[in-house]
């Protein structure tokens, strides 16, 4: 077999394949048998059908397109490694020639990985935020926990802000009573905007019994976006009571004896927090500079892959999940439909060439991936799943998807090499050491779960389906006819 590579551009080439007729024999033989199996013909038994007369009654061209589509995986497979190429997805073959006796040939254009060359990165310098925890951040800590505690009980007074309210709320639209627009017995905190515009100001100063009436546009429902009449009235006023912050607090709401021992802990808390937020902060920073430094083309038709499995993802799970339609979504996030495209491309865009430039830094910077490795990493994508190791480690396994998951493990070890030869240092101008932290080690097994570095160590959405193209790839001829 010859073959020649021809560069069509960075990211895609064209393979010249010719083989000698004889290299076609085992295919042929393949095909008169299973054409043996398929077929009869008077006078001869099943699967004894002479190959002259297969190709008397059937053509010897139904035998050679059998045969030739049936070889082509293999051909490409072997012009593929010949020309040491990565190919992505499934090649566009076209025969070319094929004469009886002497001759197959074809081309195949196909997707490749770009030649990537990783330049020095050691010289990436980021500024992160300081980690700085301020009374301030503390007593918002406590006062969050001391607000979970809170106890409510009915009052005979007006109702202020901060009280939760008991309602019955009637909606009217061009002075018809809505069919969904009734509800009754509705727990209402004052000031927090949960329900409609202006249902703070009607409640506010009323008593139990006491109703007003108040315009508001509707947000949901069978009149969304029409101003609707609506009356309200209070049932029950109840005044919500927080404890005193002392050590009888502290022994409740926590394993601490006293409000001081209470408050030092929230501090090392949001320490340790705003440290792996520092981390997190810090991998963002560097990955953004690694890829400012390397220019990475980027296939076409991946690109648009890429971009309609994240929109179906989010049309068909995300959003299918929380009962919204992507035109509501938009609405919600106040975008256009260009804008949200637009978005859509640029996050495809930096995720192939995230995982383009981790990849290539794997290779560069020879790192592997042990089991106890993957085995760490399966256990953390299994908690995030909400299934058990066992479960999620089945599912992997006949999925195919453990190339998957190593590849995920291998890009936040080649991420975390260049995120150590970075020089990172805080909005004070003090250096930040990450190495042995705690943090660092959290968002380095969270960015190998893609869960803190966008893309950085996860397959693009269209490189999940990979595994299934390349399987077609190795039926490459089976539209050979074309």
């Amino acid at each position: 077999m010859k073959s020649a590579v021809e560069t069509l551009n960075p990211t895609r080439v064209r393979l010249t394949v010719e083989v000698p007729f004889e290299e076609l024999k085992p295919s042929l033989d393949a095909a008169y048998k299973k054409i043996n199996q398929q077929v009869t013909v008077p006078g001869f038994r099943k699967g004894k059908i002479p190959a002259r007369v297969i190709d008397q009654r059937f053509g010897r061209g139904a035998v050679l397109e059998e045969a030739v589509n049936d070889a082509l995986p293999k051909f490409y497979t072997d012009a593929v490694n010949e020309g040491e190429l990565n190919p992505l997805g499934q090649p566009e073959v076209d025969i070319t020639e094929l004469k009886d006796n002497e001759l197959l040939a074809f081309t195949a254009e196909v997707d490749i990985r770009p030649a990537i060359e990783i330049p020095d990165y050691s010289g990436i310098e980021v500024t992160v935020d300081s980690v700085e925890v301020s009374d301030e951040d503390i007593d918002k800590a406590v006062e969050q926990l001391r607000d979970r505690f809170a106890t409510t009980s009915a009052v005979e007074r007006a109702a202020t802000e901060g009280d939760i309210v008991v309602v019955d709320l009637e909606a009217k639209v061009e002075g018809e009573v809505l069919e969904d627009g009734v509800a009754t017995g509705v727990n209402y905190t004052i000031g927090s905007g949960e329900l409609l515009e202006g249902i703070d100001e009607a409640v506010t100063g009323l008593e139990a019994g006491g109703s007003a009436t108040f315009t508001s546009e509707l947000k949901g429902g069978s009149a969304k976006g029409k101003e609707a009449e609506v009356t309200v009235k209070v049932s029950e006023v109840k005044a919500r009571e927080l404890p005193e912050l002392d050590d009888d607090f502290a022994q409740l709401a926590s394993e601490f004896d006293t409000f001081e021992e209470l408050r030092g802990d929230t501090r090392r808390r949001l320490e340790q927090s705003k440290k792996f937020d520092q981390a997190t902060q810090a991998q963002e920073k560097v990955l953004d500079a690694l890829l400012e430094l390397v220019e990475v083309p980027i296939p076409e038709k991946l690109l648009e892959d890429e971009i309609q499995t994240r929109k179906h993802n989010l049309e068909h799970h995300q959003l299918g999940q929380m009962g919204l339609t992507l035109d509501a979504y938009l609405e919600m996030q106040e975008k256009t439909a260009e804008e949200f495209e637009a978005e859509l491309k640029e996050q495809a865009e930096k995720g192939i060439r995230t995982q383009f430039v981790l990849d290539e830094l794997v290779n560069k910077e020879k790192l592997s991936v042990g089991q106890e490795e993957l085995t760490e990493h399966l256990m953390r994508r299994a908690q995030s799943s909400g299934m058990s190791p066992d479960q999620f480690a089945q599912a992997v396994v006949e999925g195919g998807q453990v190339p998957m998951l190593v590849g995920e493990v291998a890009r936040g070890k080649a991420l975390a090499v260049v995120v150590e030869a970075a020089k990172v240092v805080d909005d004070k101008g003090e250096t930040v050491d990450l190495e042995d932290d705690d943090e660092a080690d959290e968002a380095d097994e969270a960015a190998e779960t893609g869960e803190t570095v966008e893309a950085a160590a996860e397959e693009p959405a269209a490189e999940a389906e990979k595994a299934e193209e390349a399987e077609e790839a190795d039926k490459g001829g089976e539209k050979a006819e074309g």
